[in-house]
């Protein structure tokens, strides 16, 4: 007869429920990103590569490794995926978009490392339009692109060709006659060179300045300036701006504009000279600083004439 015998059975130990372990803070920023883990760590082996591609090709340029072998290395992260498949271009308001596409990337080639930063520039700023260019990379595949324009401010007329300026005199793209601007009009050669000074002097009586409708460079020494009313003044060479605030003080104390009359030469600054159809009259013009206006009996005189 067997007997069973019985064993001690150890006493089971209790489970003891570990936290999880904490993630890092790194771990928690990566969480929070719009984009997968997965997507990240692409992005960061293309930097990564961009990076050392670059560095390769800079150390090979500093102990004079021949060209070839930089383009190579170059060559070989665009065959991993380093290539130029997007251009961003911002900041056009009026040039044409292609324009900037066909600049940009002619003669450079696919690998994102070997596109020549500073020739594109070059390109760009070497355009009428462009005042300002800034290019870079966007890696793995992206060329970002931002054009500063430069603003149009007249049209110059020299011989028989119109071409829009801006206000630095630099020409910007011919002008259509049958479609021109509402902008001023700058005659003659050199008028474009003189841009600027032009800027400054109308703005010494900013009461005439919308007035003027066309300024001729005469002589390549002083301007004749043509108002909407059809009248010419002929200014100075010396003494330009003092001349047109004389002019704008003695319009405002007695119309000048819309009279009749056909030209004022204040090329004298002792004086102004008027000329209506057929004759010609003369009149001594007040010291302006002297804040004196032209008598009106005296103006009829001249009108009457």
């Amino acid at each position: 007869m067997s007997r069973a015998i019985k064993r001690d059975t150890p006493p089971r130990r209790p489970v003891v429920r570990r936290p999880p372990p904490k993630k890092s803070l790194g771990d928690r920023i990566v969480a929070m990103l719009p984009v997968s883990e997965a997507t990240l760590k692409r992005i960061v082996t293309w930097t990564i590569l961009g990076v050392a591609g670059t560095a390769a090709v800079a150390t090979a340029s500093w102990f004079g490794v021949p060209a070839a072998i930089g383009t190579a290395v170059a060559d070989s992260t665009g065959q991993l995926g380093l290539r130029v498949e997007q251009v961003d271009i911002t900041g056009l308001k009026r040039m044409n978009r292609e324009t900037v596409y066909a600049v940009a990337l002619e003669d450079q080639p696919p690998a994102m490392l070997r596109v020549d930063l500073t020739q594109i520039r070059d390109r760009l700023l070497a355009y009428g339009w462009v005042e300002d260019a800034y290019v870079s990379r966007r890696l793995p595949d992206r060329l970002l692109i931002h054009i500063v324009e430069r603003a149009p401010a007249a049209i110059w007329q020299n011989g028989g060709n119109l071409t829009l300026i801006d206000a630095k005199g630099v020409p910007l793209e011919a002008v259509d006659r049958n479609n021109m601007p509402d902008l001023p009009l700058v005659i003659g050669p050199g008028a474009d060179r003189q841009e600027a000074a032009y800027q400054r002097l109308l703005a010494a009586a900013p009461a005439l300045k919308p007035r003027v409708k066309a300024a001729t460079w005469v002589g390549n020494r002083r301007w004749d300036l043509t108002f909407d009313t059809g009248e010419t003044l002929a200014l100075p060479q010396e003494g330009a701006a003092s001349a047109l605030v004389r002019f704008a003080q003695l319009d405002g104390a007695r119309a000048l504009l819309g009279k009749g009359w056909l030209r004022f030469d204040m090329r004298d600054p002792a004086k102004l000279v008027a000329r209506k159809p057929g004759a010609d009259m003369e009149h001594q013009v007040p010291d302006a600083g002297d804040g004196a206006a032209v008598e009106p009996e005296r103006l009829a005189r001249i009108s009457d004439a």
